[in-house]
């Protein structure tokens, strides 16, 4: 009897046991994935290329600091206006494409911003549009729950409240380009978006056809936002990023995007 119960305590002791290395190899491994919610048509800082790949400034910026950490990147492209629901969901661990805090604090737990970045208008350069005040009585495109559609909005910018209120029409779009196709069509006569964004589509398009208003919308800061409570996440991806920005690897990214503005926008590795 006394070794039946012998037996039946080491069967348990080892079950305990194998138990216990399991919990401490879970801890030692901790996470192996990191998944970026981005908008897949937002160059440069996320969208896909000529060979169906998703590149862009800010997964240049998540790879690295994947390559890093010794996890796998997983790029999941979102739709813009579900980017709460996915996040809260579990579906993906940040946004990180283009992603402005400014009014958005505390909303989400946020890394450092990387980029200073503005809400500019496009034209074509024939349009006789040359400042904001020609907008009046025009017809805008831009993006739904963009940056450029809440400065718009901005219940504290007196100023951008007239200037929409000023539109024949606000209309907005899933992604910018197909706001732009309406612009080449003549359907609107400026479209609202950001200035990295603005210059990836006037660099795609016939040189010259397009303009930039020297007259902005409003500026803003782009930092990754993580579930807001987030903050060991935030503490692991940011402290990669300020190595990142020390090391020089930071600017080094940036400048592959020179063309696009991006190298004037960063303010990391400066």
């Amino acid at each position: 009897m006394k070794k039946k119960m012998l037996a039946v305590m080491l069967a348990a002791m080892m079950i305990f046991a194998v138990a216990g290395c399991g919990s401490e190899v879970a801890e030692e491994t901790g996470r192996t994935t990191f998944t970026v919610g981005f908008d897949a048509e937002f160059p440069p800082y996320g969208y896909k290329d000529d060979n169906g790949e998703y590149v862009g400034f800010d997964l240049d910026l998540a790879q690295e600091v994947c390559n890093r950490k010794g996890w796998e990147l997983v790029k999941q492209p979102i739709d813009w206006d579900a980017k709460d629901m996915e996040l809260s969901s579990g579906a993906i661990d940040c946004i990180w494409n283009g992603f402005t805090m400014n009014g958005r604090e505390d909303q989400y737990t946020w890394s450092v911003p990387y980029v200073d970045n503005s809400q500019v208008f496009v034209v074509s350069v024939d349009s006789g549009i040359a400042k904001r005040a020609d907008l009046s009585g025009k017809i805008v495109g831009v993006q739904k729950e963009s940056s450029a559609l809440a400065a718009l909005e901005d219940e504290e910018s007196k100023e951008n409240l007239d200037l929409a209120a000023s539109f024949a029409d606000l209309v907005q779009y899933a992604d910018y380009n197909t706001a732009f196709m309406d612009l080449e069509a003549g359907a609107i006569d400026a479209v609202a978006m950001d200035i990295g964004v603005a210059n990836y589509q006037i660099g795609q398009r016939t040189e010259g056809n397009f303009v930039i208003l020297d007259e902005y919308l409003s500026t803003e800061q782009y930092a990754v936002g993580f579930l807001k409570g987030n903050d060991a996440l935030k503490d692991e991806v940011e402290s990669t990023l300020m190595e990142m920005a020390e090391d020089g690897t930071f600017m080094e990214i940036a400048e592959k995007y020179t063309d696009f503005g991006v190298t004037d926008c960063v303010c990391l590795g400066k």
